[in-house]
């Protein structure tokens, strides 16, 4: 410290904690990670301990599913860690690579349809932590929805992984009902009866899977359980919704191939202090899509990651 401030190179060494500072102060907000927004009673109350030893006593909820306990002075950053450490708590969560995966309740949720809390805590341990070292060129943020509702957003996140049932209709059992149960079952219109048969939109279906199982006869019946992937998406300053690949992925471990092709190609071939939403733009999305689906990335994965990239980074936060 210089003349009773904390000096900005102190700023920038414990801002890569997960530390951020309380303008005007020498104090600061401790970003403490969780799994998928996940934490135990334990780890609740000795939040909540830390919070009223070393901050202000009150502790505040992120975008990403993290919490922040803030007023921490510089001179007891330390000491927070190794209190909240003691219940397997950490702080993070800032710097130009991989950030706290989001997820919603899939897992529980009546309309999930994969389990979004095993595929957020894989990506977690896979990429937040296996990656932790891994500068990028900005920060990537990966969320993980349970199905078309979209509640965390994926489509909003340099790379988003949305539960998919996608339907299958067999015309030939179609009887043409009056009050048809599939379309009255489609929350975005895409079935339709028209002329007396079922007539489904597949440009439309987004393939939620709520028509599956509603027709009398079975002429709409399941057909795929997966994943779609969302690149490219982002919000702050300017937004950008993101584009969908044009697979359905009908096993993880393709979404976690995909998620370390999008990285390690993110590092690659993205400059310094551009989203991945920027790096599509200026390459394209066809050719982005088919080094992601078809491209031999993984063969050069370990001379990527060896390679001096990004050395100063792009994110602010």
């Amino acid at each position: 410290m210089e003349n009773g401030l904390v000096t900005a190179a102190e700023e920038k060494t414990v801002k890569a904690l997960g530390f951020l500072r309380n303008k005007g102060t020498n104090n600061f907000s401790a970003r403490i990670i969780t799994v998928n927004g996940k934490v135990t009673a334990e780890q609740i109350a000795c939040l909540s301990e830390a919070a009223k030893l070393f901050g202000n006593g009150v502790v505040t909820l992120t975008t990403r599913q993290t919490f922040e306990c803030q007023g921490v002075p510089f001179d007891k950053i330390e000491d927070f860690r190794a209190y909240i450490a003691k219940a397997g708590l950490e702080t993070g969560g800032t710097g130009s690579k991989v950030r706290p995966v989001v997820s919603c309740k899939g897992t529980t949720c009546q309309y999930g349809l994969i389990d979004t809390f095993a595929v957020s805590q894989e990506i977690h341990e896979r990429f937040y932590e296996g990656y932790r070292q891994v500068r990028l060129p900005h920060k990537f943020k990966i969320a993980v929805g349970g199905c078309p509702n979209n509640c965390v957003k994926p489509d909003l996140n340099d790379l988003g992984v949305i539960g998919q049932c996608v339907p299958e209709f067999d015309e030939d059992s179609c009887n043409g009902c009056k009050k048809c149960s599939v379309e009255a079952s489609c929350p975005i219109g895409a079935a339709k009866l028209k002329d007396g048969m079922l007539e489904i939109d597949w440009d439309k279906c987004n393939n939620c899977g709520h028509c599956v199982g509603k027709c009398h006869f079975d002429a709409v019946t399941e057909k795929t359980r997966g994943y779609k992937i969302y690149i490219g998406g982002r919000w702050g300053k300017s937004t950008m919704t993101g584009r969908p690949l044009s697979k359905i992925f009908s096993e993880k471990e393709e979404v976690m191939l995909t998620i370390e092709k999008a990285l390690l190609l993110f590092r690659e071939q993205g400059k310094t202090g551009e989203r991945f939403s920027q790096t599509i733009e200026r390459l394209g999305f066809d050719y982005i899509e088919k080094e992601l689906l078809e491209g031999d990335i993984m063969s050069r994965k370990q001379e990527i990651l060896d390679a001096e990239l990004h050395l100063t980074g792009g994110a602010t936060c």
